[in-house]
């Protein structure tokens, strides 16, 4: 598992230097003239746009989702302040850390009270967020989806008590494998997620502008297809395809299958899962 310093996180940080450097023509940056769509929410989108523009591409952002509070924190709370009965803490997203770091502030609890859990974390953004808050994190899979998350606690979970804080609305692989395994799992709702309506005028109008429309759009989340497609309605069923040459990139298999099973193209996928893996994934998909 990486971990600040382990290998995978260096051979991460190396490939993405070397993603900065690459161009085929001397003193061109790798994405001059390549305009991308980022469909982030836009309290996230800044590092997809920043790592793009330092690249030289041209960054249009309309966001495919927004994040919400949940309906009603009593249920996170509630866990929080019985944190003594868990022996793992598993967060899928820097939203979910948010959500946690902020409701143990309101419960009037720290960092301190957490130092008995183990705690689990789906990839180096999350974990990066979770260190911020002083908690170590001492589970961080090989390859950042849900599938090795269970993977990496296969032989730590049977008979403990665990704890994941999510979205309201998401994949049931986690708690349903571990519980396979012997765990006793507790799901809280962290936070929310829904569709920008404000975004439907804006993504329409830019794909019908052949000055602004993008070459490359980018998809983080299976959420982020699924909206993208509501957001679009009726125009994505036209005669005429408002996608036609453009190219669709995801951020792994599991955003991947969403797109193919929406009857969409993927025509870029990043093999490290992560932000860095979208953006050198572009960039070598660019320059072939």
């Amino acid at each position: 598992m990486p971990e600040p310093g382990a290998p995978g996180t260096r051979v991460l940080r190396q490939r993405m230097a070397s993603t900065l450097k690459a161009s085929p023509v001397p003193g061109k940056s790798p994405l001059s003239g390549l305009r991308v769509l980022v469909g982030r929410a836009r309290a996230q989108a800044s590092a997809l746009s920043s790592g793009l523009r330092a690249l030289g591409a041209e960054v249009v952002e309309i966001p495919f989702i927004e994040v919400r509070r949940p309906r009603s924190y009593q249920p996170l709370d509630a866990a929080l302040k019985n944190l003594i009965r868990y022996d793992w803490l598993v967060l899928t997203s820097v939203n979910g850390v948010e959500a946690v770091a902020e409701r143990l502030k309101k419960c009037g609890l720290t960092e301190k009270n957490l130092r008995h859990l183990r705690v689990a974390a789906i990839g180096p953004a999350t974990q990066q967020a979770i260190e911020r808050l002083g908690i170590p994190v001492h589970v961080v899979p090989e390859r950042y989806v849900a599938e090795s998350v269970v993977d990496s606690l296969r032989e730590q979970v049977k008979g403990k008590r665990v704890l994941l804080a999510r979205a309201k609305v998401a994949r049931d692989v986690i708690p349903r494998e571990l519980r396979r395994l012997g765990a006793q799992v507790e799901v809280v709702g962290a936070y929310q997620t829904g569709i920008p309506l404000a975004s439907r005028a804006s993504l329409r109008s830019v794909l019908k502008d052949s000055k602004r429309c993008p070459d490359v759009i980018t998809f983080t989340s299976s959420s982020t297809v699924k909206n993208f497609l509501a957001l679009l309605g009726r125009a994505a069923r036209r005669p005429r395809n408002p996608l036609a040459g453009i190219r669709l990139a995801s951020i792994g298999p599991v955003t991947s299958s969403t797109l193919r099973e929406s009857g969409l193209p993927v025509d870029i996928e990043a093999s490290d899962y992560t932000i860095p893996g979208l953006i050198a994934a572009i960039v070598a998909a660019t320059h072939r």
